[in-house]
């Protein structure tokens, strides 16, 4: 079982999508369909081939932002 870094102790600015995929409680492949339709509750960005989802854009999705 994988751990994650708590949303508030986060320090980069982008997570993968795993990460993402948890702290959003749905599947990789949510926020994957979500990205290659350009919908969903979050945008990514592309680094290479795979996406890195912004962590200020989560926090404020699940109220966290301060």
């Amino acid at each position: 079982m994988s751990k994650f870094i708590p949303l508030n102790q986060e320090v980069r600015t982008h997570i993968s999508t795993r990460e993402a995929a948890f702290h959003l409680n749905r599947r990789d492949q949510t926020l994957r369909k979500w990205a290659s339709l350009g919908v969903g509750l979050v945008e990514p960005i592309h680094v290479g081939n795979r996406l890195a989802w912004p962590v200020r854009e989560i926090k404020k999705i699940l109220g966290l932002d301060a």
